[in-house]
């Protein structure tokens, strides 16, 4: 039905993913050492074996299921993939002593492959490993001044190589090459938001049948979208919103207003009281993830008793969700998302997820076709722990409000300059530093807050955003004047990898 790609340790992954379904095509990520029936499982009509940190000479490198090569699949190697390829088929690959990163450009290129791509095209290399020496009867498709094998393929061309990473964008022509790719695999193009849309209300109605279904709102997209597609689905549903006290500024009025406008069944519980008592004294932020994960399932155990049964329990959950969280096979925990990572074993509810494997952008448009205000479709997101996870360090009444002003602060700011859209997402963190500084002729000693906005498409990666200096400047200046117990505001300019996007 689509693609697995292998994950082999890239950094580039998910990108790879990406890629592949902005031109039309499922896709779907499993470890690089899966055993061939969990991948023909998936049905696919092709694979792609990503890059990777190690080198397939080592002893210990992973390597797929040696029965993948002999499937019939066409296979597409990027990088270390390209190379497990060429290894496999009785080829050469070697050390070049020196790692190869940055721009390259190629200087010849031919086959199928390569169709509407120039020569000089430029391309992205990262390897200190190279292809020495062809498999019998292989040939080179492309190459730079450096490299004779920047792009191999078998005899029968059903397995293509490129040392290069044609999914990020300093390979500008790297979505062709996928395109042709998944052209010359016959991969079906039906991954659409339209499709989504129909998959999503049809699992739903046949999971849920006649039950009854509580749903977790946080305030965001995703759980907004959740309740609407259930709502238009016809499902029998309440939507529990938790006000956890950890909420952006005026953000509860806004979400009450909107989805109960579109027929979506509302019910607002206040539990900041429980969620602050809770989180009383911790700084690790797993562990407020965690407890955080835990007072919400024990909110809505509290709704179910009182206005169940419920049979499912629905979360907003996505894929970048499960990749961090370590939900999938195989992949590193980078954090423990609280609808993930953070839910206790005996949950008490069967779990309903039917965006698990969509990327934010996706939900965006799915949310589009099911009619949710822009207001909230296009608003930044925000994470369900909430300002819990903008404040490093102990989470006080206090401290809670110093950074929700400094948010609604930055916010407005970029509203009013006209520059919110140019930011994927922008936030104010609270920092545990005190800094010296003037406030009239007095020594003040206030807290650091840090401003951080990025540009992204699905959180996976992530860039700082270019905002205008004018623009931080007046943010600067508005909290400082109108939150005196800050004395000092710096602005994040370290992109995902290797930071992630909210700091804890």
């Amino acid at each position: 039905m689509g693609v697995v790609i292998l994950d082999f340790g890239s950094q580039y992954t998910r990108l790879i993913a990406r890629r592949v379904r902005e031109l039309g095509a499922y896709s779907v990520i499993l470890p690089g050492t899966a055993p061939v029936e969990r991948i023909l499982a998936e049905a696919p009509q092709a694979v792609i074996l990503s890059g990777g940190p190690r080198t397939v000479f080592e002893p210990d490198a992973p390597k797929p299921d040696a029965r993948l090569y002999a499937s019939g699949l066409p296979l597409l190697g990027i990088c270390y993939g390209m190379q497990l390829l060429v290894q496999h088929a009785g080829g050469e690959v070697r050390d070049v002593g020196t790692r190869s990163y940055g721009a390259d450009r190629l200087a010849r290129v031919e086959g199928p492959l390569f169709r509407g791509i120039e020569p000089n095209a430029p391309v992205w290399m990262s390897h200190s490993t190279a292809v020495a020496a062809l498999p019998k009867g292989w040939r080179g498709l492309a190459a730079t001044d450096a490299n004779p094998y920047a792009a191999v393929a078998s005899p029968d061309g059903r397995m293509l190589g490129v040392q290069f990473h044609p999914e990020v964008i300093h390979t500008p022509s790297g979505g062709v090459l996928l395109d042709n790719f998944l052209t010359a695999a016959a991969v079906p193009r039906d991954w659409t938001p339209e499709a989504s849309l129909e998959r999503a209300l049809a699992y739903v109605r046949e999971r849920v049948g006649k039950a009854r279904v509580l749903v977790g709102v946080s305030g965001g997209v995703d759980s907004s979208a959740l309740a609407l597609l259930l709502a238009r689905a016809g499902i029998d549903h309440l939507a529990a919103f938790v006000d956890h006290g950890l909420l952006r500024e005026g953000e509860r009025a806004e979400v009450e207003r909107a989805l109960s406008a579109l027929g979506v069944r509302l019910e607002t519980v206040d539990a900041s009281t429980q969620f602050l008592d809770a989180l009383r004294g911790v700084e690790d932020p797993e562990e407020k993830r965690h407890i955080i994960g835990r007072e919400f399932v024990a909110v809505f155990r509290g709704v179910a008793r009182e206005r169940g049964p419920f049979r499912f329990l629905a979360q907003g959950t996505l894929y970048p969700d499960v990749i961090e969280s370590a939900g999938g096979e195989g992949t590193a925990n980078i954090k423990s998302h609280h609808n993930v990572g953070g839910l206790p074993a005996a949950l008490g509810f069967e779990l309903l997820e039917p965006f698990r494997t969509l990327f934010k952008d996706e939900v965006r448009e799915v949310a589009r076709l099911l009619g949710l205000p822009d207001e909230i479709r296009l608003r930044h997101p925000f994470p369900g722990p909430g300002l819990a996870v903008r404040i490093l360090g102990e989470i006080t009444q206090e401290r809670l409000d110093i950074v929700r002003r400094a948010d609604a602060i930055f916010i407005d700011t970029l509203r009013k300059r006209g520059v919110y859209g140019d930011a994927w997402q922008a936030l104010a963190v609270l920092t545990p530093i005190r800094s010296v500084g003037v406030a009239g002729d007095e020594r003040r000693y206030g807290h650091v807050v840090a401003l951080r906005a990025v540009t992204s498409v699905d959180a996976m990666t992530a860039d700082w955003a270019r905002l205008p200096h004018d623009v931080l400047d007046e943010a600067a200046q508005r909290i400082t004047r109108e939150i005196p117990e800050v004395g000092r505001v710096v602005y994040d300019i370290t992109s995902k990898p290797p930071a992630t996007i909210e700091w804890e």
